[in-house]
């Protein structure tokens, strides 16, 4: 499935990422799906039904940027993270324990941002330096 929110851009793959999120992670997807995708070019999450996937999951961050993280233990709340960043004040809770979980499996989330925010096949919708920052003073 193409992202909804850059899909129109032929020049860049902006096939989403599509990502199973584990039980623990449940309760801070927007929506209320067991699946979700990511967006290599403008990092926007997207919650994703059944029918959008055709029964067929696969967590290939190597499609993400190189600086992304590619294990899952961090990849899949660097992306969950990434996707609730443009509501910082709303998932403010969320956000702290994603960067923990990031950081327990031995990734600097901050260092990521600071590479995504540079990365020239990266596109963000969201400000990363600018919620880099607020993520530190969070922090």
């Amino acid at each position: 499935m193409n992202c909804p929110d850059c899909g129109s851009l032929a020049e860049v793959d902006t096939q989403l990422v599509t990502v199973t999120v584990p039980d623990r992670y449940l309760d801070v997807v927007p929506g209320e799906t067991e699946t979700v995708g990511l967006c290599p070019h403008c990092l926007s999450l997207h919650p994703l039904e059944a029918t959008d996937v055709n029964g067929t999951t696969h967590e290939a961050f190597d499609r993400m940027s190189d600086v992304f993280p590619a294990d899952p233990d961090a990849a899949i709340p660097m992306a969950l993270l990434l996707g609730l960043l443009d509501s910082l004040a709303l998932y403010r809770g969320e956000i702290a324990d994603l960067l923990v979980d990031v950081e327990r499996a031995g990734v600097d989330p901050l260092l990521v941002l600071d590479r995504l925010a540079t990365d020239a096949t990266v596109n963000a919708t969201v400000d990363l330096k600018g919620r880099r920052r607020q993520l530190e003073q969070l922090l």
